[in-house]
């Protein structure tokens, strides 16, 4: 199934109905990043077409089946709007969201990046991921088209660099057109960053995640870099850098997430 379809939001009552689709998953709960961008489609027709910043409280695991995700504004300025939306399972809530929309194009300033976009092989020379009938690569891995730098993908294979970063190419399959909310996903779906370090691999649950969206990006691939400064308390930082195909920075991000929770056997 094609990103927009899988992310598609029907008004109803209070908010929107949803589906979450099965394929979007990692370990048969829905990724991150996918539920942020289906509810934040949600806010977004409630409110400005683009998100701008949106954060996430993740509160219990989002499964496969019908969802509702109410929504509420807050504020509504000359340039962006703030709105809040709560993502409900069948019983219980899933996420809880606050964020800013507004209109990118409209949106202009002073432009100072302190940073380039990272150096990697083309794509074709990096590591194609996709699912594995163990499990991992996970099932959403058929709905991507991600390709590893080599150097970072030793940590897959039980060679970590002792270096927890992540770099990347990704794309949407069959030249999908990659918008504001694919962003969002692809801030959350490549390998944790510390999968190239002395910790087991296994499910590193999101606790809250904030994705920036700077621009809409040009067709192509889009370079992303990935690293963590602190792993302590039990929690970690994983914080995002997604350039376009032009070198144009388009987002950020930055997740709280668990370490490591029943490692994989291989």
């Amino acid at each position: 199934m094609d990103f927009a379809k899988a992310t598609n939001v029907t008004p109803s009552s209070n908010g929107f109905d949803a589906e979450i689709h099965s394929g979007w998953d990692i370990g048969g709960n829905a990724n991150g990043g996918y539920l942020m961008a289906l509810a934040a489609r949600a806010m977004s027709a409630a409110s400005r077409p683009h998100p701008v910043s949106v954060t996430a409280h993740y509160l219990s695991p989002g499964r496969p089946g019908p969802v509702h995700i109410s929504t509420d504004i807050v504020k509504t300025g000359r340039t962006f709007t703030t709105a809040r939306a709560t993502m409900m399972g069948p019983d219980k809530p899933i996420l809880e969201l606050l964020g800013c929309f507004g209109e990118l194009a409209n949106v202009a300033g002073a432009v100072l990046i302190d940073a380039e976009p990272p150096e990697m092989p083309p794509p074709e020379d990096c590591v194609k991921l996709e699912p594995s009938p163990k499990g991992f690569p996970p099932p959403l891995m058929a709905n991507l088209d991600m390709r590893m730098h080599p150097e970072d993908a030793g940590g897959l294979a039980g060679k970590p660099t002792g270096e927890p970063q992540t770099r990347g190419w990704i794309r949407l399959p069959e030249e999908q057109p990659v918008d504001a909310f694919a962003l969002m996903l692809f801030a959350d779906a490549f390998p944790p960053t510390i999968f190239n370090t002395a910790l087991p691999i296994g499910w590193v649950p999101t606790v809250e995640m904030t994705t920036q969206v700077r621009g809409l990006p040009e067709p192509g691939w889009l370079r992303c870099r990935f690293s963590t400064r602190f792993i302590t308390g039990g929690m970690l930082e994983e914080d995002g850098e997604i350039w376009d195909q032009s070198g144009r920075l388009v987002a950020l991000s930055r997740q709280l997430a668990l370490t490591p929770r029943n490692p994989t056997s291989g």
